[in-house]
């Protein structure tokens, strides 16, 4: 699974790390591949979903092509255990999450025809608890446009 080697803290605010309001402003385009899903909503994406995505698209296209991670879960988050009383502290790491903005590419497919890029990360995105859209790279010997289909 995705986590840092290195942390110049080991525990992180709930919301310091990039806060969840407005769109995203970067990695909202395709840079890679020809095909991507992007977010519609705001939300942390586990480290374990990631991986889970990233399996269910390498088994869909029988480890052909080209696939691109476009996120990186880099905050921490921390849990007490359960039956603990108040107060004590912060809990201990936990997992990691990657934060995630409307518009966000999460994952680009390169080297597949079309309607295998769309069934993979189709089933990729059941793995995801935000909801996400196709989008394809349009036009790639004229400009390379982006168009987004549902």
């Amino acid at each position: 699974m995705l986590q840092p080697k290195r942390l110049k803290h080991r525990k992180m605010h709930k919301r310091t790390h990039g806060g969840l309001g407005g769109i995203a402003a970067r990695g909202n385009t395709i840079a890679f591949g020809e095909f991507a899903i992007r977010t519609v909503e705001p939300g942390w994406i586990t480290a374990r979903q990631i991986e889970a995505s990233r399996r269910t698209i390498t088994h869909h296209l029988k480890r052909g092509g080209k696939v691109w991670i476009r996120i990186f879960p880099d905050k921490v988050v921390t849990s007490k255990p359960a039956e603990t009383r108040m107060g004590s502290g912060k809990g201990a790491p936990d997992h990691y999450v990657a934060v995630v903005k409307p518009g966000h590419v999460l994952f680009e497919i390169g080297g597949v025809r079309q309607d295998l890029a769309r069934e993979a990360l189709r089933l990729a995105s059941h793995k995801l608890p935000v909801a996400t859209k196709f989008m394809m790279k349009e036009g790639l010997e004229s400009g390379g446009e982006e168009v987004t289909t549902s």
